[in-house]
């Protein structure tokens, strides 16, 4: 009786095109720059090789997710497809959900290490959310200084679904701004802002006659999309969240500047889980910080000292390069903590 005939290998070119697919997608073969393609390849094998794994290792899974999306990000700008952007940001949330599993697992979420802190915004991807803004606010400041930064957040907070949203004087009468009819008029006189009257009568505006007020540079393109993922859902719980840190009692009380109200805000998207400034509760670099609150290191310590007197910060280190620091038990529940 003659041998069975061995089994034919599989063609090389089913697994080389096995290794040239991620996440469901053929990467081109034409595709540059070629470091790019080279990246998109070896994530799709460690991706497949995460799969293989017997035991969840979250950490490398929030890594690979990270660095997914920043790959597809780079694929999006050179083809210009959408779905890829989409993929992206698909990404860097499961990313953060990651990150957040793990911290869980290991004992180090506010769930597992001391009292329970019910946040206004309970999830990281609101929390990251509530990061896009003030980071797109940051890169599209349509005007200087820290009054016209944290006025032009808020605006965008109110208007980030559809490019309008409603408005009355009180929202800009509380933020503590040196003169909210002027800057108001400056916006719209750059074209960063659209208002159907003059700035006096956007000032008048009452709860049962507000003004819808437009961004232009927030009106989704023709196929829907905008700068932000988040949906009209979404809007208003982070435009509350906002209103909530700058409206804080003590700092009205204080009658805080928009300056100490904005870099409360900043420092409550850059905390710990417990609290702590900056990633790992390591602190801020004050290079950074300084492209979210445009101030110069005077001042910078004026407000930290304002804020430490209104009880929102303690255990407060500033040296020439680095914040660190702790925000009080008072204001946790309104931190989104980076993981």
């Amino acid at each position: 009786m003659p041998p069975v005939p061995a089994a034919r290998p599989a063609p090389a070119g089913r697994n080389r095109v096995n290794r040239q697919m991620i996440a469901q997608r053929l990467i081109p073969h034409g595709l540059r720059p070629v470091v790019l393609r080279d990246e998109l390849v070896e994530l799709g094998d460690l991706f497949r090789a995460y799969q293989q794994r017997t035991e969840p290792d979250l950490g490398l899974l929030a890594d690979l997710h990270e660095r997914k999306a920043r790959a597809f990000m780079a694929w999006a700008d050179v083809t210009g497809d959408i779905n890829l952007r989409l993929e992206a940001r698909r990404a860097e949330q499961a990313a953060v959900a990651a990150r957040f599993q793990q911290l869980q697992r290991t004992g180090h979420s506010a769930d597992s290490d001391g009292p329970t802190v019910a946040r206004l915004l309970a999830v990281p991807t609101q929390w990251e959310h509530a990061r896009s803004v003030l980071a797109h606010v940051a890169d599209h400041s349509p005007l200087p200084g820290p009054e016209a930064r944290l006025l032009a957040v808020m605006l965008t907070l109110r208007t980030a679904h559809a490019g309008t949203g409603n408005l009355v004087g009180q929202d800009l009468t509380t933020l503590g701004l040196t003169d909210p009819e002027g800057l108001v008029g400056e916006l719209a006189c750059c074209g960063w802002l659209g208002i159907p009257g003059t700035t006096s009568d956007l000032l008048a505006s009452r709860p049962e006659n507000p003004t819808t007020v437009t961004v232009p540079s927030l009106v989704p393109d023709a196929d829907g999309s905008g700068p932000f993922t988040f949906g009209k859902k979404m809007r208003p719980k982070l435009s509350g969240w906002a209103q909530r840190v700058v409206s804080d009692k003590k700092l009205r009380k204080a009658k805080a500047p928009a300056a100490a109200r904005l870099l409360a805000m900043t420092l409550a998207t850059q905390t710990s889980i417990d609290g702590r400034l900056g990633p790992g509760g390591r602190g801020i670099a004050l290079e950074s910080l300084a492209a979210w609150v445009p101030v110069d290191p005077e001042e910078l310590q004026h407000l930290v000292d304002q804020l430490t007197a209104a009880d929102w910060l303690t255990e407060v280190t500033l040296t020439e390069t680095q914040f660190t620091g702790q925000l009080s038990e008072r204001v946790l529940p309104l931190t989104c903590p980076l993981l």
